[in-house]
């Protein structure tokens, strides 16, 4: 079978590319998911989201112990299915701060500044709310919907933006628009109550288009390359063969910052040494290939609630049940959202030039001193409570992903090694500090019946073990097959401006993994936005503009 295009990997860029390369009809265009469809009931009611991590939508894969993180081996939830993890994700849709993206073009991307990019974030865009924001920042036309939360909140969210302002953070109604900084509520990729994902919003419109096809089940091998450019993939199907699929134009690997690098390697492209040590021709060595792991982190400041107004209590079978039906018949109540609920972007450190700590409020909270799963809410305590999460946005601490081996049914060995860096652990600690003040606040007098965690606030010492031991990474791994200029200046990229990999005509990878470095915020959004532009890239469009490029103003 032969195809103009063919995409590894229908996640949230993946999706994105199927639909805008096949709206032209002389395109044939094929997409491999290693994944299944996305029929599971869970991954349409927002609320599901908590029975997504651990089973068949999901990749399930662990990192290698972390050292500075009491040895533990930590989870590394990744979406295995249409959508990718905009299926199995909390649905926030964050954009990060526009001197992520004028940072990227410093270092050599040119057409990757703020400017540039804005267009594509709006061109995705279909906000619900935009008579009330900025429409110079925000699209109505677009593809993927956006709203605030419609049928249900929490007084404990309105609770926490107060708190936060009372704290000295301003209030924000719009962290992606003209300034990130501030607190208010979270905006979601939902729609009409369901989730919307990159396969709900971008595949599925498409594939009543002739000129398309998408095989699941299909875990990519390999991408075969004959002298020196990318002819086709090998692929493994459900019934243990192995297929080919030849590419008339390019290949595009859309599949993470895991898998991607993986795929690569696999392919003989990346540090020849780790690819001689498996048996791996080298075709390209690139050794920048599965460099640059970067990810945001998490730890839980916790409070009981004096009232049953949180989440918890819906954890309890019989309340799980009765929100359930309150769902299914009209679209109202706790099953109409995720975890999430508020949100405050904030800056710890006077030198900083932008936020550096993210507060992702959600209304539950847990448990004294918990060590459960925290992406497991079967683990959760069912009294009720809340919690502020301090989020480290600019994280210092860099790792890698390798192969264990030329079987590509073998996971990729992850090594983000979380904490490393000091500074990493500093800004967390000041963040604990700081969402204990939150929590401290007069807002919070009404609902607060005891902070639970971290329980020993005694010494920044003391609260660094609470951290080691109650730490999660919030999964968005990027950086893996990092972006950078052509030419000696960067001898760690993987791809160029134009998302193509060096040494290998007709091959480019478009997903999380190109970041040089990642944004401050939740990587949904941007991952959407690479795939808007790589589609345009590769079609050799002219970039797309916007009216609010000629008024940035900086935070």
């Amino acid at each position: 079978m032969k195809f103009d295009y063919i995409i590894i990997g229908a996640g949230s860029a993946g999706c994105v590319l199927a639909n805008r390369l096949s709206a032209d009809p002389a395109i044939s265009v094929l997409v491999l998911e290693a994944g299944g469809p996305d029929k599971q009931l869970e991954i349409h009611i927002p609320a599901g989201y908590a029975k997504l991590h651990g089973s068949a939508v999901d990749w399930g894969y662990w990192t290698e112990p972390q050292p500075d993180v009491d040895g533990r081996r930590m989870y590394q939830p990744r979406g295995k299915t249409l959508g990718g993890c905009s299926s199995t994700n909390a649905m926030a849709y964050v954009r990060g701060n526009r001197l992520d993206y004028d940072d990227w073009a410093s270092f050599g991307n040119t057409g990757w500044g703020y400017d540039d990019v804005l267009p594509y974030f709006i061109r995705s865009e279909h906000n619900e709310q935009i008579t009330q924001l900025d429409s110079l920042y925000h699209g109505q036309h677009g593809p993927l919907n956006v709203t605030f939360a419609q049928q249900y909140r929490t007084v404990l969210a309105t609770a926490f933006v107060d708190a936060c302002e009372q704290s000295g953070i301003r209030r924000n109604p719009d962290y992606n628009g003209a300034q990130q900084e501030g607190a208010g509520y979270f905006q979601f990729t939902i729609k009409n109550a369901r989730r919307h994902s990159a396969a709900t919003a971008f595949l599925k419109p498409a594939l009543k288009r002739p000129n398309l096809t998408v095989i699941t089940h299909a875990h990519t091998h390999r991408v075969v390359i004959r002298n020196g450019r990318a002819t086709g993939v090998d692929f493994l199907t459900g019934k243990n063969t192995t297929e080919t699929a030849e590419a008339r134009r390019e290949v595009i690997v859309s599949a993470g910052a895991f898998n991607s690098p993986q795929i690569l390697m696999l392919s003989g492209i990346g540090p020849a040494d780790t690819l001689r040590r498996y048996g791996i021709d080298v075709i390209q060595d690139l050794p920048g290939v599965g460099q640059n792991l970067q990810d945001h982190l998490f730890t839980g400041v916790s409070s009981l609630c004096t009232q049953p107004v949180s989440s918890n209590s819906v954890l309890k079978p019989l309340n799980q049940f009765k929100a359930l039906m309150q769902y299914l018949l009209s679209r109202k109540g706790p099953m109409t959202i995720g975890p999430l609920e508020a949100n405050a972007f904030l800056t710890l450190d006077s030198a900083a030039d932008r936020p550096n700590m993210q507060f992702q409020f959600a209304p539950v909270h847990l448990g004294d001193d918990y060590s459960g799963d925290m992406y497991d809410m079967a683990t959760y305590p069912t009294t009720d409570g809340y919690t502020i999460l301090p989020t480290l946005l600019k994280p210092k601490s860099v790792g890698n992903v390798s192969i264990r081996s030329a079987n590509p049914l073998d996971a990729p060995l992850i090594d983000p090694r979380y904490l490393s860096h000091e500074d990493d652990q500093r800004v967390l600690v000041e963040g604990v500090k700081k969402a204990v003040e939150v929590m401290q606040a007069a807002p919070f007098g009404p609902y607060c019946r005891r902070l639970q965690t971290p329980s020993d606030r005694s010494s920044d010492e003391a609260i660094l073990v609470h951290i080691r031991k109650q730490l999660e990474a919030v999964y968005h791994p990027v950086g893996t097959c990092k972006m950078g200029p052509d030419g000696p200046s960067d001898p760690m990229a993987v791809v160029d401006p134009a998302l193509r990999v060096r040494g290998v005509e007709g091959l480019r990878v478009a997903d999380a993994s190109i970041m040089p470095t990642i944004v401050s915020g939740n990587t949904n959004a941007p991952v959407i936005m690479i795939g808007e532009k790589a589609a345009d890239l590769i079609l050799g469009l002219r970039p797309a503009s916007s009216p609010a490029t000629s008024v940035m103003r900086a935070d």
